[in-house]
C-alpha cells in the first residue's frame, strides 16, 4: 500500500467540532497533497446526482477544494444502495408487535454513538486507538444484537468491497464515522495525527458557533467575528443575529449586501439567503420582491429542505414576526 490518509467524515457533526471542522478535514488534506480523494461511504451515482448533500454536507466544502486543485473525487461505495436495508429493517420492526424492545435496543445504540460525538473531537483522538476501540466496541455490539446484513445496512460487506477497491491504491479516503471505524482496521498507518489549526479552521468554527445561535452566547463577540471574516456566508449569520435580537431592518441592510455579493458557496448558502432576504423584505412591506427571493429559492437546483419550506410558506402569506 502507498501513501495514505484516512479521515473520518461527522456529517451534521462537523457544526460541534471546532478542532475537526470542514475547514480542518481540507487543510489536513492540504498538507497530504493527495493524487485522488476516495469517499469510501458514497457510490458514483450520489456524487453525480447530488445525493450526499443533506447526509453529508462536508461535501459542501470538499468538492470545490478538489476541483479548485484538479485532484480527481472517486466515489468508491458499489453497493451504496443497501444502506438503505437499514433503514428498511427499522421500519419492519416499527411494524412488528414484538418489534418495540428491539427498536429500544437500538435507539441505545444510537445513542452510544451520539455521546461519542459529542465529546470534544480533534485529529488526534479520532486516530487514537481509544476512541476507535470504543467505536468498533459500539458497531460490534450493534452488529450482534441485530446481525451483519440488513440491520447494519450491509456496512462490512460493502467495506470490504471499498478495502478491495483501494488495494495498491495512493490518496486520501474520506468514510463516515463507522466505514472509518471499519477501515481504520485494515489501514492503521493512515490514521489522523494531531494537526496545528489554520486560520481557517479558526474562521469555520466561529461560522459553525453562529449556525448553533444560543442565548447564552456572546452576541456582540460572534458578530464582531463575523464582520472580520466578512465573506457571504459570515455576513448572512450577522443578519441571522440580528434577526434573533429582533432588530430586522439591520438584518435587511445586511442581507442587501449579501445579495451583491457572490454567495454560491458553500453550495447551501443560496438557498438560505433567498429565503430569509424573502421574510425580510416581507417584513418590509416588498411584497413583490419577497415572492421574487422565495420563487427564486424553488428554482435553485438544490436548495436545503428547511429554506425551500420557508419559501413555500412565504408564497402562501407574508412573513410576520411572532
Amino acid at each position: 500500500m502507498g501513501r495514505m490518509l484516512l479521515l473520518p467524515s461527522l456529517g451534521p457533526f462537523h457544526i460541534l467540532h471546532p478542532r475537526y471542522n470542514a475547514a480542518t478535514v481540507l487543510a489536513m488534506l492540504e498538507e497530504a497533497q493527495p493524487e485522488a480523494v476516495y469517499l469510501a461511504s458514497h457510490s458514483e451515482e450520489a456524487l453525480r446526482e447530488g445525493l450526499w448533500r443533506e447526509e453529508d454536507p462536508l461535501l459542501f466544502h470538499l468538492l470545490p477544494w478538489a476541483e479548485e486543485r484538479g485532484i480527481p473525487v472517486v466515489a468508491l461505495d458499489a453497493e451504496a444502495h443497501l444502506k438503505g436495508e437499514a433503514e428498511a429493517f427499522r421500519e419492519a420492526l416499527a411494524q412488528h408487535p414484538l418489534g418495540a424492545p428491539h427498536l429500544e435496543r437500538m435507539r441505545a445504540f444510537d445513542e452510544a454513538l451520539l455521546d461519542l460525538l459529542k465529546t470534544p473531537l480533534s485529529p488526534e483522538v479520532l486516530g487514537s486507538e481509544a476512541f476507535l476501540s470504543r467505536l468498533r466496541e459500539a458497531y460490534q455490539g450493534f452488529a450482534e444484537a441485530f446481525g451483519e446484513g440488513p440491520a447494519t445496512g450491509f456496512r462490512r460487506r460493502r467495506m470490504e468491497g471499498v478495502r478491495a477497491a483501494l488495494a495498491g491504491r495512493e490518496g486520501a479516503v474520506v468514510a463516515e464515522l463507522l466505514d472509518y471505524a471499519l477501515l481504520s482496521q485494515a489501514f492503521p498507518q493512515a490514521l489522523p495525527k494531531a494537526h496545528v489549526p489554520t486560520e481557517k479552521e479558526r474562521e469555520r468554527a466561529l461560522l459553525d458557533r453562529a449556525w448553533q445561535l444560543r442565548e447564552e452566547d456572546d452576541w456582540g463577540a460572534l458578530l464582531e467575528g463575523l464582520f472580520a471574516i466578512g465573506s457571504p456566508e459570515a455576513l448572512y449569520l450577522a443578519a441571522q443575529i440580528y434577526l434573533a435580537a429582533g432588530e430586522w431592518r439591520e438584518a435587511l441592510g445586511l442581507m442587501e449586501e449579501v445579495f451583491r455579493m457572490d454567495f454560491q458557496h458553500p453550495g447551501y448558502l443560496p438557498g438560505y439567503v433567498l429565503a430569509r432576504f424573502g421574510q425580510l423584505l416581507d417584513l418590509a412591506g416588498e411584497r413583490d420582491r419577497a415572492l421574487r427571493a422565495y420563487r427564486g429559492v424553488l428554482a435553485l437546483s438544490y436548495a436545503p429542505e428547511e429554506a425551500r419550506a420557508i419559501a413555500l410558506a412565504g408564497l402562501r402569506s407574508p412573513f410576520r414576526l411572532q
